[in-house]
């Protein structure tokens, strides 16, 4: 099973943008994602990029993290 994360991309410099998650800034790879601007919202998955989403979909999905964070995490 593989989890994403969805990032806030803060900066972009060429193939690599800066992205933002739960207050942690990371660089990743961008690569397999085309046009990415400052604003969008990625899933980040290993360092890369792997697909666009909607905001509305980023911030829903970061909301049900938030409910797995306070029932005590996964596992």
């Amino acid at each position: 099973m593989c989890l994403s994360i969805p990032s806030k991309v803060v900066s972009v410099d060429g193939e690599y943008a800066e992205v933002e998650f739960g207050g942690v800034r990371k660089t990743v790879g961008i690569t397999f994602v085309k046009d990415v601007k400052v604003g969008d919202y990625l899933l980040v998955h290993s360092g890369f990029a792997i697909e666009k989403i909607s905001e509305k979909d980023a911030l829903e999905t970061l909301e049900c993290w938030e409910e797995i964070e306070r029932a005590g995490g996964i596992g």
